[in-house]
């Protein structure tokens, strides 16, 4: 396979939009968590998941916004450190399983 007519621009852009893309997810299930806690009055359970959640999703965001400012320095970008990646997997299991919680309890 010929890489002649590889534009070396679009990959690093297509994986900085996912960047944004999973972090608006990640922005949208800490609302709903927010909104979770809040309906109904809230709890101290609910307050203190509510409090991981939002905690969960600014350490993933601080993750996606070393990446995303990464890939878009113009250069090459170099690999996602795994110590990255397994942060970002991690914020973001942790995220859904407090978001679950969230849920089971309302």
């Amino acid at each position: 396979m010929s890489t002649a007519g590889r534009d070396p621009g679009l990959q690093p852009e297509r994986t900085r939009l996912a960047w944004r893309r999973t972090t608006l997810s990640a922005a949208v299930a800490a609302v709903l968590a927010v909104r979770s806690a809040l309906h109904g009055g809230p709890s101290a359970g609910r307050v203190v998941a509510c409090a991981v959640c939002c905690a969960l999703w600014l350490g993933f965001l601080r993750v996606a916004h070393l990446r995303i400012r990464a890939l878009a320095a113009g250069t090459r970008p170099p690999a996602l450190a795994p110590r990255h990646a397994t942060a970002a997997a991690l914020y973001a299991v942790a995220l859904a399983a407090c978001a679950a919680v969230l849920v089971v309890q309302a």
